[in-house]
Parts: C-alpha cells; structure tokens; sequence
C-alpha cells in the first residue's frame, strides 16, 4: 500500500505499484497440438474478424473482471458503475471521476504486450485480418500500431458531454482535475479493469468534478459504455456488417459473457464462418467453436504468428 499524492512523482509510484501484482490466472502451457491448430487457423484464413477481450491486456498489467484468482470480481466485492446510476447520480459520478482520476496515470502509463503486438503483426505483416473489434478500453491496440480498429465498448481516452457535442483529450481533462483537486490525496492498492482505484469516502467527497465548458450544466462521461448501456447504433452496425465480411472469428482473451461480444460469436456462428477461441478458462461460446484453446495468448499467439 501506498501513499499517493497527486503530482508527477505519482506517475511511477503507481506504475511500481501495479507491477508488484500479477494479473493473469493460472494456466496451462501452450502444446504443440493446440499450436499446430492455431497456425492452421491462421494459415487457412486471409480475412480474419479478431474480437479481442480483457484477457489480452492482463498481460501489461490491466486487470480483468472474471479470471478465476485474479479478476476483480474474485479479489473484491467492487462492482463497475451502471449507466443508469451514474445518470442519476451526482455522488456517484463524483465518486466514479475521484477514482478514475487517481487511477489515470497508471493506466495511461500501460503498454502494448505481445498479444497486441502480434495481432498488429496479423493486420500489417501477414494481411491476415479484415477488422479487430476490440472489447477494451485501453487503446493497446492503437499504442501497438493497429488501424482498423473497432472499440466496442469506446474509450477510456476520451470525455464527453451528454447533454451537448463538447469532448475533450483524457489527458487534457486531467489537467483540468489537477488545478480543481490540488490536494488530492489517495492510498491506492492496484488498478481495477475501467481504470479506477479505491477511495474513502472523505476522499471522495472532497473531489471537485467541473460541469461541462461548453453549455456549463452538462455532465461529463468517459466515452466508454457503461454496463446498462448500449452499443451506439452506428457502431453496432459496423460491427455486424464486418463480421458480415469476414472468413473466419478468432477470440482472444475474452470470455465472452457481456451479451455485446458474444452476440459477434452467434453471428459468426449462424454465418457459418470458423470460430477459434484463445482464453484461459471456459468462455461463453465455448459451444459454437470450431476451436477451443485454454493456455495465455501471449504465449501461443506469438508463436503461431512467427511461423506464418
């Protein structure tokens, strides 16, 4: 446990912190069977749809929900804001922008692993992928040089207004929340999935969260759907027509249980397009699968993509 105060020194404290706790769950080792079938997957299909989900990012030290040991859900009773609470809710808008603050600087910090790197490799290397539809809000996928990127659930990046069209940098908007909160101070064990940390409650209720600039009663959001949220309409349509196009679902590091990502597996499936699914542990769609591997992405990925 730390003391954090916000100011540039929290920067690598906060980094220091995370990197004392492992987030990826136990599992098994890539074998050569499961290697030899990945290749092929890979090997065979030319317009690959990549869903990728938490469990790719364990791996730069972002936390996921569900993984057994290690998922937020398995370490703490927290539970992620719900749309309509944080719409209703003054205090727990307050509380969510505090502990998102205090989290912003070692989440913005994380960087690509091997599993975005090798997901750029299949896009921009090998042409073997036609879109990445990604369930994160990291931008891992970006800070690794991918382009055709698809953010399911939006971006932790940026902050809107709900009530006008004023948006604003997350650093920027950081910036913003330093001259408001001076004195900040926070005691933070790790980062949680959305990017937040813990806080008291006196912590909490002393965090100044500023209206929107632009109509000055707005209130301001990360541009990330929330649980109880929808897929913008736009964006779910685009989902759906390059799923549409694809040959071929490959799932990382998602256990598909947020209807919004295993609803892509049902269409694939009722496309009749070949799914393959990298995840440690069972997934929702482990039944429509035409392959099944439970082992760390990183490790077999990697692998399967040298030898393309």
């Amino acid at each position: 446990m730390h003391l954090l105060r916000i100011n540039p020194i929290f920067l690598n404290t906060c980094v220091r912190n995370l990197s004392n706790f492992s987030c990826v769950p136990k599992y098994d080792p890539v074998n050569e069977i499961d290697l030899v079938k990945l290749k092929g997957f890979l090997t065979n299909h030319k317009k690959i749809c990549v869903l990728t989900g938490a469990g790719i990012s364990t791996e730069s030290g972002i936390p996921d929900y569900r993984s057994e040991g290690v998922g937020l859900y398995e370490r703490t009773n927290h539970k992620p804001v719900q749309f309509p609470d944080f719409i209703r809710s003054a205090e727990v808008r307050r509380r969510y922008w505090a502990r998102n603050y205090v989290g912003w600087p070692g989440f913005s910090q994380r960087q690509p692993n091997i599993n975005h790197k090798s997901v750029c490799d299949l896009e921009l290397k090998y042409g073997k992928t036609s879109v990445i539809i990604t369930q994160n809000v990291d931008k891992l996928h970006h800070k690794a040089g991918s382009k055709n990127v698809i953010e399911l659930h939006g971006s932790g990046y940026k902050v809107i207004c709900l009530k006008c069209d004023y948006s604003v940098d997350r650093h920027e908007f950081q910036n913003t929340l330093n001259q408001l909160n001076p004195n900040m101070v926070a005691t933070s064990h790790a980062i949680r999935p959305d990017g937040d940390v813990e806080l008291s409650q006196e912590q909490i209720e002393s965090f100044i969260l500023p209206d929107c600039p632009k109509c000055t009663y707005g209130m301001l959001k990360p541009d990330i759907v929330f649980f109880g949220d929808t897929i913008p309409r736009g964006r779910a349509v685009s989902v759906t027509n390059n799923v549409e196009e694809s040959d071929a679902l490959l799932v990382l590091g998602s256990s598909l249980t947020v209807f919004s990502s295993y609803r892509i597996a049902l269409q694939a499936s009722e496309l009749q397009i070949p799914i393959a699914i990298v995840n440690i542990g069972k997934t929702r769609g482990d039944h429509l699968a035409d392959i099944k591997i439970s082992t760390k992405c990183g490790d077999i990925l990697s692998q399967a993509c040298s030898e393309l």
